[in-house]
């Protein structure tokens, strides 16, 4: 039950723009996978699935292009050890880290980052991150600071 319900959620994510795990419950439920927000949640979390920049700016869930998840967990840990302060000015991030660890989470966010982060460039304790357009800023600033909370 469990794969097929798994297999029929990445068919969801890859059909439809889905931003929410109650949204993602719902086109389950109605497909006839009788299923609550925590197995949702679960499932996310077994599959890697991430967060990437959708239709006017809104997060919506994929599969991870990049590595396993427990690779893409360490590199979140990395990011959520180092990572002090994240702000925008037009389609560049600015990210400030510890002192010396800046270059250890611009590895971590090229390993994780959706396409629409271009490259990274990093200091001792800042990294300027492109993004591909102003639009898609709001997503990858959100999909950023979830990944160090």
């Amino acid at each position: 039950m469990r794969r097929s319900r798994q297999s029929k959620l990445l068919e969801i994510i890859r059909d439809k723009n889905i931003d929410t795990q109650e949204r993602l419950a719902a086109e389950l439920n109605a497909a006839g996978f009788k299923v609550t927000q925590a197995t949702v949640s679960r499932d996310i979390k077994e599959l890697g699935l991430i967060k990437v920049p959708g239709p006017g700016g809104k997060s919506v869930y994929a599969r991870s292009p990049k590595g396993s998840s427990a690779a893409d967990e360490r590199f979140r840990k990395i990011l959520r050890d180092t990572v002090t302060d994240i702000q925008s000015a037009e389609n560049i991030l600015v990210i400030h880290t510890l002192s010396g660890c800046a270059n250890a989470a611009a590895e971590a966010i090229d390993n994780i980052a959706p396409r629409s982060v271009v490259g990274t460039l990093a200091g001792d304790n800042t990294i300027f991150a492109a993004v591909d357009c102003k639009e898609n800023v709001p997503a990858v600033l959100e999909l950023f600071r979830e990944a160090i909370i």
